[in-house]
């Protein structure tokens, strides 16, 4: 059997390298373009990951499948010119959390169903999370490890019942390796914009779930080379982003946490909600034991940031003409104000602090507004109009600094989807600072 490349994470670590990779979790074609072209300039790999809402077997709210996510991003990798053997794919949160509304016996049927979506599509990363309490679940009492280790390891029977099918017609896939646990914040980002200090995980409940995974994964047949392909934890570090700053990692806070790992020479840790972290932060993390850092609304938040600066753009260079503007930061607004589900939740405060936040917010949830026809028609035209007027160097420089020098320089092209994906790559440099991951291939 082929061994998982991302299975060297784990071996460099051990070895005492400060090597490790950078999870991209979004659906966006911008930010998955910008990581292909900027891994392709690294010479390294580039991990991308859908989470359980994103796409399931229903299409989630991108309206994708498995099997359509993996197209999306082979497409992309194709038109950049990245080669296809150094994509990683992996499923986030992939487990009951979407059917929690249901009994177990349905929800797990459901969550069965989304992991064989996921492993036959040749996805070769697997989070397994079944911290979530199902609608039977008692609702004053906490899930006990064994409940939620058993859950996982019948997840993870599938996974192996699924990879073992595909061999049949690819007989060169790779096996899945697994990540189990789940970080403390709710996927998506923390409520409010308050901090109430996030909690470290306590050594003791790390090595309790690593104890009744490892004991659940036995029971079901599952020991040697599976239980050998789970080579991550989800613990919580200390870091959460909020609507306007984040917890920054405190090593000094999971001195003991990080420590433990040490004690295990088949896992290393995967750090949740790393957004907005600084570069010394990242690397600090990195070299404290955690091997895989996801990263999701910071590169969202970013193309989200070009795009409002390039309608600045647009809107001096249209003042007191007759070309209809793009109107993108309007169009998207009203699109968030016609559906609220994806914010209401997270957005809390005065009318006017939860207009700013809808706009502004590092939790960014414009991201899921990005596919409203509207929104996407209203970003194509202010391309489009930008391409057809040209970007003068002085409002560049005045709305996007960074990106004016990189002009003037040669380093970029002066066009709108180039600076979109070149500010998304600020963000992205600051995780290839962290992880070495070139160290991979």
């Amino acid at each position: 059997m082929r061994q998982n490349p991302l299975k060297k994470i784990v071996e460099l670590q051990k070895q005492g390298k400060n090597v490790g990779i950078y999870s991209v979790c979004s659906a966006n074609g911008y930010v998955i373009e910008a990581a292909l072209k900027r891994g392709l300039s690294d010479g390294s790999c580039v991990l991308i990951e859908s989470t359980a809402n994103q796409c399931d077997q229903n299409g989630g709210y991108t309206g994708m499948k498995p099997a359509d996510f993996k197209k999306f991003v082979l497409d992309i990798a194709e038109k950049a010119g990245f080669p296809k053997d150094r994509i990683f794919l992996g499923g986030d949160h992939l487990g009951p959390l979407t059917f929690a509304g249901k009994n177990e016996p349905e929800a797990m049927a459901d969550a069965e169903e989304l992991i064989r979506h996921y492993v036959g599509a040749g996805f070769t990363k697997i989070h397994i999370d079944t911290s979530m309490k199902v609608k039977s679940d008692a609702p004053d009492a906490r899930l006990s490890d064994e409940v939620i280790a058993g859950r996982g390891a019948r997840l993870a029977q599938v996974a192996e019942e699924t990879y073992r099918k595909l061999l049949e017609t690819e007989p060169e896939a790779i096996p899945p390796v697994y990540i189990i646990g789940s970080e403390v914040p709710i996927p998506g980002g923390a409520v409010g914009s308050v901090d109430n200090g996030v909690q470290v995980t306590k050594v003791e409940d790390f090595k309790n779930t690593v104890a009744a995974f490892e004991k659940a994964f036995a029971d079901a047949g599952l020991g040697g080379d599976v239980w050998d392909r789970v080579i991550g934890v989800v613990v919580q570090p200390g870091v959460e982003e909020k609507d306007s700053g984040c917890t920054e990692y405190d090593r000094e806070k999971a001195k003991d946490l990080m420590a433990s790992i040490k004690e295990f020479p088949t896992l290393v840790f995967e750090g949740h909600s790393t957004d907005y972290q600084t570069k010394i932060k990242l690397r600090e993390l990195i070299e404290d034991g955690v091997g895989i850092l996801k990263v999701g609304p910071g590169l969202t938040f970013a193309m989200r940031e070009a795009m409002f600066a390039l309608e600045h753009i647009e809107k001096e260079m249209l003042a007191g003409t007759d070309v209809e503007p793009s109107r993108f930061s309007e169009t998207l607004d009203a699109a968030m104000l016609a559906d609220d589900k994806h914010w209401r939740k997270h957005y809390q405060g005065t009318e006017q602090e939860i207009c700013l936040k809808r706009k502004y917010s590092f939790s960014d949830r414009c991201r899921y507004y990005m596919p409203v026809p509207e929104v996407e028609k209203a970003s194509d035209r202010l391309i489009g109009n930008l391409r057809t007027l040209g970007i003068p160097l002085n409002l560049l420089s005045q709305f996007m600094p960074i990106q004016y020098t990189k002009v003037r320089e040669g380093e970029l092209e002066n066009e709108p989807v180039a600076l979109i994906e070149d500010r998304i790559t600020n963000t992205i440099d600051e995780y290839l600072y962290a992880t070495h991951q070139r160290e991979l291939m």
